[in-house]
């Protein structure tokens, strides 16, 4: 019998990991994934080789699997959007002697010409450009935002296959790059095996459900909560926890919170491990999303599957993700949001709460790794 066929893949794993929000998270559950899928293959072996940035980090993702026959953990050391990953980044990726490389954003190095496949997670920067969407300095944002453009434009043109989370999102990325359409593969975000477990189980913490709303990720000013602050001075009973692991625009939102005179109301909670998320959103009346953009919006169907309404703004990507779960509002009215509240204050709040664990249900991250291992395999 003739020996099966060794690919070797290489993912950029910097990103991946509790550090870095959203696509930390997507990357690292992918990864994980994506190896006992491959030890299912009888036609090739794939042999994954894993850049990250340090060993903590490669610990931190890969745990005991760190020492699997299928992978090659690589350490770096090169910062994501930095000069290096442009000058020295493709020099490790030609030592690896890689058969494909996968990057889980839009941050491939110019120099690379290699096989390509990538994730484009949204094109907020494109739509949401200026001074006020960065911590930048006035003289760095230009520059910055000229490099982004030319570098995210380059990996979507090179990449053999673009997966995107949505529907939404793909239309996105037709409209800047009509001539890439036929690239463009859907491939829908998943929940953790805990958020799993906890959609299992049945609906029984009623009684624990306080007047508490709670708002996980970002702080970015396209993230909305300006409007969400602005309302609490019309919902005196609530109260607002903030989760976020990183404090990037946080002393925007402390001013806002002063500035309503709302400071008794809002709880900055930072970093918050599944577990005791997974019981805070058991305690919450709703998650809220107040976002202007989103890619897929998975904090809320993380929420849905701890058993927890949520109330979204009326954008196209929610509506397609949250379907009939959410009760939704106009991200750009206060009193829109208010009502919102209102509606779920009265409505059948387990019949919601049953449509959002059939939504979560939908959504695997087991699905999306293999849709994403059969195009990364298939020659």
């Amino acid at each position: 019998m003739a020996a099966k066929h060794t690919l070797r893949i290489g993912i950029d794993a910097r990103l991946s990991g509790k550090n870095h929000a959203g696509i930390g998270r997507y990357t690292e559950n992918l990864i994980k994934q994506l190896l006992p899928i491959s030890q299912a293959d009888t036609k090739q072996t794939v042999v994954f080789v894993l850049f990250f940035f340090d060993k903590q980090q490669a610990h931190d993702v890969l745990g005991e699997s760190i020492k699997h026959p299928q992978l090659e953990v690589v350490i770096t050391n090169i910062k994501h959007y930095g000069f290096h990953e442009q000058t020295h980044l493709p020099k490790v990726y030609a030592k690896a002697r890689l058969d494909l490389l996968y990057v889980p954003h839009w941050n491939v190095p110019l120099r690379y010409t290699g096989p390509l496949v990538i994730t484009v997670h949204d094109l907020l920067w494109h739509e949401h450009k200026g001074q006020g969407a960065t911590t930048l300095k006035s003289w760095q944002y230009p520059l910055k935002y000229w490099a982004y453009r030319i570098i995210s434009s380059q990996a979507i043109k090179k990449a053999k296959t673009i997966f995107v989370p949505t529907q939404t999102i793909r239309q996105t990325v037709a409209k800047f790059y009509p001539t890439v359409i036929d690239k463009i593969s859907i491939s829908q975000e998943g929940i953790a095996p805990l958020y799993e477990a906890r959609l299992k189980q049945a609906i029984t913490q009623e009684g624990r459900v306080k007047k508490q709303l709670i708002y996980t990720g970002s702080l970015y000013p396209h993230k909305n909560l300006k409007l969400i602050i602005q309302a609490l001075r019309k919902l005196p009973k609530y109260k607002l926890l903030i989760v976020c692991a990183r404090n990037l625009f946080q002393d925007q939102i402390q001013a806002l919170v002063s500035k309503y005179k709302v400071k008794k109301q809002v709880e900055f909670l930072g970093f918050v491990e599944d577990k005791k998320l997974i019981e805070l959103y058991g305690q919450s009346t709703a998650l809220v999303q107040p976002s202007l953009s989103e890619g897929f919006g998975l904090t809320g169907v993380e929420a849905m599957a701890a058993h927890t309404a949520v109330l979204a703004s009326n954008i196209p990507v929610f509506r397609e993700i949250y379907q009939d779960a959410a009760i939704f509002f106009d991200p750009h009215d206060p009193t829109s949001f208010i009502e919102s509240v209102k509606k779920l204050e009265a409505s059948n709040r387990k019949v919601l709460l049953q449509k959002g664990k059939a939504v979560a249900a939908q959504y695997s991250f087991g699905t999306m790794a293999r849709h994403i291992y059969q195009a990364m395999t298939t020659r």
